[in-house]
């Protein structure tokens, strides 16, 4: 009798000890920062200062009415507003993206939002990875981030901004970020 009343208040015991700690993270928790912010994001597919290299296809992605199987490399720039030639230049998404839709058109993103100049995220970086249908509106995962946005968690949505049958396209990036 004796041994099981000790093994009741060392269990009660973890669980005071157990509960102190999950409200220490819970208050943790609740000094996370939330951030917003539009960019727009430029793939620059055609001209002298393209921003996109196809690196690699399959054999049967010319075949395919979404390219299935086609990887791009990307080094687009991230700007405040949709023109890219008056806008300010806010960053680069650099990363890649591949044709992974079979039957309909899907890509693949994986990149980083890495941002420069002379703002409050200055050298830090937000990675971008999942899935974009064809569709008006893409909710795109934000996995990570570094810097200002170090453990960044959240989601993009992007919507077409402007786009040509060559490829090139300016795409509005609504990021949504909780983070350190």
């Amino acid at each position: 009798m004796a041994a099981s009343s000790s093994c009741v208040l060392a269990a009660a015991a973890l669980l005071l000890l157990l509960a102190g700690s999950s409200s220490s993270a819970a208050a943790a928790a609740g000094q996370q920062k939330e951030t917003r912010m539009r960019v727009y994001w430029h793939d620059v597919v055609t001209g002298p200062n393209s921003t996109v290299a196809k690196v690699a296809e399959a054999p049967t992605s010319r075949a395919s009415s979404t390219v299935f199987g086609t990887v791009y490399v990307i080094d687009d720039p991230l700007t405040d507003g949709p023109n890219l030639t008056s806008s300010r230049l806010v960053g680069r998404a650099q990363g890649m993206y591949v044709s992974a839709g079979k039957e309909s058109m899907s890509l693949l993103m994986a990149m980083s939002f890495v941002f420069a100049g002379d703002g409050p995220y200055n050298g830090s970086s937000v990675a971008v990875f999942g899935p974009n249908p064809a569709r008006p509106v893409r909710e795109i995962p934000v996995v990570g981030g570094t810097g200002v946005f170090r453990f960044a968690r959240g989601y993009c949505l992007a919507t077409t901004y402007w786009y040509n049958s060559a490829g090139d396209a300016t795409v509005q990036y609504d990021i949504h970020l909780h983070h350190e």
